[in-house]
């Protein structure tokens, strides 16, 4: 049942934001050849560090990257050692590299958008509930690890 929550948060979750979305911009824009190679590197690099991510939230933590269903540890291994959102980092890579590998201006402006709204998301829900959550261990991970890279 865990690992259908966990496959489940992942379509609906990132597999939206990063994926179904700019696929469809491309189809609807038109865009549809790569244009610029050396984008497929953030894109690559981006789902890989993702999947890290959603790995270590299932393994270490217990849980999965959705709001209804999150880690019951504290995931400090892995990506999480550097910083504390490597799978927000990891889905605006994603999107920067379609947008450059495509060429399509919109979807950086797209990747913008979603990068701020992961900082606020952040910033006004997440660090509150981590810390009524996990107290001083959250503390201690906020002190020793950058919320960015």
């Amino acid at each position: 049942m865990r690992f259908a929550r966990a496959l489940f948060a992942f379509v609906a979750l990132p597999g939206i934001v990063a994926i179904a979305v700019p696929l469809v911009w491309l189809d609807v824009s038109e865009h549809t050849r790569i244009e610029q190679p050396l984008g497929l590197i953030p894109l690559v690099a981006g789902t890989l560090a993702l999947l890290r991510c959603v790995r270590d939230f299932y393994v270490t933590g217990k849980g999965t990257l959705a709001p209804w269903s999150p880690p019951r540890r504290l995931v400090e291994v892995g990506l999480y050692r550097y910083t504390r959102n490597p799978m927000y980092a990891a889905v605006t890579l994603m999107l920067l590299g379609w947008a450059l590998a495509f060429g399509e201006s919109g979807l950086l402006i797209y990747a913008a958008c979603v990068a701020l709204a992961f900082h606020l998301r952040v910033v006004l829900g997440e660090e509150p509930w981590l810390a009524r959550t996990h107290g001083d261990a959250w503390t201690d991970y906020a002190r020793r690890v950058p919320r960015w890279f």
